[in-house]
Formats: C-alpha cells, sequence, structure tokens
C-alpha cells in the first residue's frame, strides 16, 4: 500500500516531465547497469544458478530494454484525423495510463523488469514492482542503480514478499490501472480475474509448449545446434524453450544421433565456473516435476536415449536428457517440463506436425527447420503462436514484439508495441473553429 501511494503521489510530476527528461533519466539508468553488469551477472548466478556466460548475456540483454525505451519516450506520437465537423477539430493525445504494477519471475530476473519498467517509465507511469521470491536480490541491485541514476523517488519501487499478499493488494487497488505478470497460465487467469473487480488493464506473457519441427530437407547441424540453443539454455527453464521436437522420419535417427552427442558435451556445475553450460535447477521441487514427467513417459513407452537422472553433483543438478519414442498422450508434451529434457517426436507429413504443434492450450513460440520457402511461408503461417522462428532461435531483443496467443497470454513487450501497452488514446474535439 505504501509503494502505491509513493507511485501515485510521484506519478503527476513524472508523466508532465517531458520525454527528453524522461529519456535522459532512463540513459543514466543503462550506463550504470552497463558500468556494473559484471557485479550483476554474478549476482543473478549466485541466486539463480544459470551459467556465468548466460548471466552476462542476461544483463546485456536487459539493459537493452532500458536504453531502447529511453530513446522510445521521444517517439509517443498523437494525431490529428479528419473532423466530422467543418467548425472543429479532431486530436487524439497518447498519455500515461497511470500506476502500474509488475510481478516478475525468477528465470530471467534482470530482463523481465526491464522488458516492463523501462517502457512503463519511457511512457511518464511510474512502478510498483514484485520480483520472484527466489530471485530479489537482482530486482534490488537495479533499483538500487536506478537509484544512483537519481529516477525520482516514489517512480521505481520494490516490494518483496509473499506473492499472493502483494498481487492480490495490487489488483485490489483502484489506483493501479495496470499490472503486467510473467509466470505460470494459472497464476496469470488468477491475476486476470482479480484485476477485473477494477477493470485494470493487463499484460500476461504466461506459460508455453513450443514445437520444434525438423523437416526432411533442413540443415541438420544448424537443426542440432538450434535445438541445444532451445532446449538447454538456462537448464530448460524458458518460457519459449522448445518443449516438444517433432523431426520427420526420414532423418529422425540421424538427429537422434547428433544431438544425444552435443548433448553429452554439455558441462554440468557451478555457474560461476567458465567451462559450465548447465547449472543447477532453481528448486528441489523442479527436480522433482522432471522426474515425474520422465516416469511417466518411460512408463508409457518413452525410451532415454542420453541423461534421465539426478547428476552425481547432487542437490539440485540433473542430467541434460535426450527422450525418444514420445507420444502427445504423455505428460510430458502437455505441461511445460522446465528442465533439460528434449522429448523427440517421428513425424512424416507436413500436415500431421502442423496438427501436433497446435495440439496445445499454448501459443507463446514455435520453431522450424527448413529450406523450402514455400513451406516457410505455409507452416509460418499455420502455426498458433505470437512468435515463429525459421532456422533460428534467436527470438529475443528489445526492438521486436514478445508475446504469445491462446493461453500464452495477453499483450506486447518490446519493440515500440511494447511502449504502447502503457499508454491510453485520448480523443480531444476542438470546436467553435
Amino acid at each position: 500500500d505504501a509503494a502505491v501511494t509513493a507511485a501515485s503521489q510521484a506519478f503527476g510530476n513524472w508523466s508532465r516531465r517531458l520525454a527528453n527528461d524522461r529519456a535522459a533519466q532512463l540513459r543514466r539508468w543503462f550506463d550504470f547497469i552497463i558500468a556494473h553488469q559484471e557485479d550483476l551477472a554474478k549476482l543473478l548466478t549466485m541466486e539463480q544458478g544459470k551459467p556465468i556466460s548466460e548471466a552476462r548475456t542476461e544483463i546485456q540483454y536487459a539493459a537493452s530494454f532500458v536504453e531502447f525505451y529511453a530513446e522510445e519516450a521521444r517517439r509517443i506520437h498523437g494525431e490529428m484525423l479528419p473532423s466530422h465537423r467543418h467548425d472543429a477539430r479532431v486530436l487524439v493525445m497518447r498519455q500515461p495510463i497511470g500506476v502500474c504494477a509488475a510481478i516478475t519471475p525468477w528465470n530471467f530476473p534482470a530482463a523481465m523488469i526491464t522488458r516492463k519498467c523501462a517502457p512503463a517509465l519511457a511512457a511518464g507511469c511510474t512502478v510498483v514492482l514484485k520480483p520472484a521470491p527466489e530471485t530479489p536480490l537482482t530486482a534490488l541491485a537495479l533499483a538500487e542503480l536506478a537509484q544512483r541514476a537519481e529516477l525520482p523517488r516514489g517512480v521505481l519501487n520494490v516490494v518483496t514478499g509473499d506473492a499472493v499478499a502483494i498481487g492480490g493488494k495490487w489488483c485490489d487497488d483502484p489506483r493501479v490501472r495496470f499490472l503486467g505478470f510473467t509466470g505460470s497460465t494459472e497464476v496469470g487467469k488468477q491475476l486476470m480475474r482479480q484485476a477485473a473487480a477494477t477493470v485494470k488493464k493487463v499484460a500476461l506473457e504466461l506459460g508455453g509448449n513450443a514445437p520444434f519441427i525438423v523437416f526432411a530437407d533442413a540443415d541438420l547441424e544448424a537443426a542440432v545446434e538450434g535445438a541445444i540453443a532451445a532446449k538447454f539454455r538456462n537448464m530448460g527453464q524458458t518460457c519459449i524453450c522448445a518443449n516438444r521436437l517433432f523431426v520427420h522420419d526420414s532423418i529422425h535417427d540421424a538427429f537422434v544421433q547428433r544431438l544425444a552427442k552435443r548433448v553429452g558435451q554439455l558441462t554440468v556445475g557451478n555457474g560461476l565456473d567458465e567451462q559450465t553450460t548447465q547449472g543447477p535447477l532453481i528448486t528441489p521441487e523442479a527436480v522433482e516435476k522432471v522426474q515425474s514427467l520422465l516416469q511417466d513417459a518411460v512408463a508409457s513407452g518413452a525410451e532415454i536415449v542420453t541423461g534421465g537422472r539426478p547428476h552425481r553433483l547432487g542437490r539440485t543438478f540433473f542430467e541434460p536428457t535426450v527422450l525418444t519414442q514420445v507420444s502427445g498422450a504423455m505428460e510430458i508434451t502437455r505441461q511445460e517440463i522446465f528442465g533439460p529434457v528434449a522429448p523427440v517426436t517421428r513425424f512424416s507429413s507436413e500436415a500431421e506436425v502442423i496438427a501436433m504443434a497446435n495440439d496445445t492450450i499454448y501459443g507463446l513460440a514455435a520453431y522450424f527447420y527448413g529450406r523450402d520457402l514455400g513451406q516457410a511461408f505455409r507452416v509460418a503461417e499455420q502455426l498458433e503462436y505470437g512468435m515463429v522462428g525459421i532456422n533460428s532461435t534467436a527470438l529475443g531483443a528489445a526492438t521486436v514484439p514478445f508475446g504469445g496467443v491462446k493461453q500464452s497470454g495477453i499483450g506486447r513487450e518490446g519493440s515500440h508495441h511494447g511502449i504502447d501497452e502503457y499508454l491510453e488514446s485520448k480523443y480531444v474535439l476542438v470546436g467553435g473553429l
């Protein structure tokens, strides 16, 4: 409540500042993040577990949103529309929506904060932020750097603690006009129901079940490397992670053999070790979920090619795993695995694999590899996903719209579309002319 009060009181002055002033403040925040990127990366690895190389990449990715939206603050344009009266003119103003609440996850504890906060601040909104309880320190470090950058008091507020209590409070508070959330579909639905009581605008980036399709004419080496990047980054704990791998019959065995070989080359260990490519999972419960999904799959006929067990390092380390003979009836294809397991399914035709890929409530990201240009357009258009990578898995950037369809969410983050979420359109009729 105190955080919302502070944000509400700061909103008037912050929203009335010149766009150039807000841009300059955000640019200073960006400069501080870049100046401290190694410290931030080490902190992120220590509290979240991902390899230090990935943590460095995330900090740079997080900073890119602050830089991009510092520039975008100057590009918030209104418009003049053709009037319906001779003695009047029609204007459309774009104004900040108000106090914005952001609830962010543990798997990208820096980037998910700046992807929400930077466009909100650029638009002239103030923010109350609740980071994940597993990773509060990265959020507090970013807030400290914002303070050093002399962001005015009350403009960015961080509250740690009980997610249900804090989320419920902000949903009920009419002073909060926007809620941005990244997390599970189940929690997103709950927040959406709660936000309806005060008719808040919501932007939700929720669960995924990304298909990764390899057609017969694909560059096999490129597809294997793409699968490694899409499946095993952050130990498979990403919302756009390749959750189901579909490989054409004619190349299935060759693909699996090469994939298993590459997976065997991954190095599991302490994230602060420069040689590590796979750190631990986030909690013991995450390990239990992965084991449960694997046991169900094997009981239903799946075969483990490599991995499949907790790692000899113990604790929450798990062996990178490849699974074959996987069917759509198995739970491992219905749920987000959020672990380093690659389940591979055979397919024989384009129509068949499109149907299998779309057979899910989710629609966040999808990937496919193939050289047929006509097929590329057909498949991209038919996949029911908000983002599609063709012969590439590098979807993330500050300049592109990130988000899903179906039960994977509402709204977009990143690009000029991302700042639109934080703006209202006000129609002004100027009469008596």
